[in-house]
């Protein structure tokens, strides 16, 4: 994982706040793919925001997408924002 990559976390109600921060690598995307997969459940949101990145590595991107097809049962209830959401989500997934 990249040195500086930190997760932030923060639940209200039915909902799990992510603030992604630092530089975004493949275990940077692993980290996060089991973050969530931890913490999707039915019937609750999650909300990456992604502005707080630096460096966003292809490889990670990789990663994230190839790996977040397994989550799909969930994908309706994650939802990216902030600068770099593009670079994460599948369309049905973004915040405009």
């Amino acid at each position: 994982m990249a040195s500086n990559f930190k997760i932030f976390t923060h639940r209200k109600r039915n909902a799990l706040y992510l603030k992604l921060i630092g530089d975004f690598d493949g275990s940077s995307a692993c980290e996060l793919l089991n973050l969530l997969k931890e913490n999707c459940q039915a019937g609750h949101q999650v909300i990456v925001h992604t502005s707080r990145l630096n460096n966003i590595f292809p490889f990670g991107c990789d990663v994230f997408q190839r790996n977040f097809s397994s989550m799909n049962r969930f994908s309706n209830s994650i939802m990216f924002t902030g600068e770099y959401a593009v670079r994460f989500a599948f369309e049905k997934s973004l915040s405009v």
